[in-house]
């Protein structure tokens, strides 16, 4: 079995060489992720008692193990999304 971890940490230990070429045409995209604020707070929610049918419950709860993430979550950006379009 070849010594990957080895060659890899001598990889490592090389140090990068900078030069002044010209660069490449580069494209700048504007920053779309949420700032460190925006991560950190959590929307005010209001606990609601509401009765689905359930194949949409279960169509909820297999997407949502597709994706990781709690199936409550998704239904209430869903209905989060409608009302903001309903604006």
């Amino acid at each position: 079995m070849p010594d990957i971890v080895g060659r890899e940490r001598e990889y490592m230990k090389g140090k990068i060489k900078y030069t002044d070429e010209p660069m490449e045409k580069v494209k700048v995209i504007a920053d779309f992720l949420p700032s460190p604020e925006e991560l950190a707070l959590k929307d005010e929610t209001v606990k609601v008692t509401i009765a689905l049918s359930k194949s949409s419950v279960e169509f909820f709860k297999k997407e949502a193990k597709k994706y990781n993430t709690q199936y409550q979550k998704m239904i209430r950006r869903l209905v989060d999304e409608y009302t903001a379009h309903q604006s």
